[in-house]
């Protein structure tokens, strides 16, 4: 593993902010009426990973602060998948446009699981 000096410098912060730019372009297709529900809630869902990834980076000083963040990463990732299956079942998506975002979540996942794992590595501060 690389060493890197900021949380924008991290593979799974990028992919956040990659997931959140797709669920914007998808979600500009959603009907008007649910503009303050459906499209409101997963487009926060998907716009908090990151900011619960660089958040945990400000926490680095205490392991389990650090830990705690990546986990609400985690929690906004999956209620992202939430809202985009939500919507593929309402018809409001076609299915290549769910699994893009379900394939962005799992891999978003693995590797939040995979820091969370090695939190100690991330949490050393000269």
């Amino acid at each position: 593993m690389a060493y890197v000096n900021f949380y924008y410098e991290l593979d799974v912060y990028k992919l956040s902010r990659q997931l959140a730019k797709d669920v914007y372009s998808i979600s500009k297709g959603f009907p008007a009426e649910e503009k303050f529900s459906l499209t409101d809630q997963i487009r926060r869902s998907s716009r908090s990973v990151g900011a619960q990834i660089a958040e945990s980076w400000a926490k680095r000083r205490y392991v389990n602060h650090f830990i705690s963040k990546l986990n609400d990463a985690d929690a906004e990732q999956y209620e992202t998948k939430h809202w985009i299956e939500v919507a593929f079942d309402c018809k409001l998506v076609n299915e290549k446009d769910q699994d893009l975002i379900i394939n962005s979540c799992e891999i978003i996942n693995q590797k939040l699981n995979a820091m969370i794992s090695k939190a100690n590595l991330f949490c050393k501060i000269a």
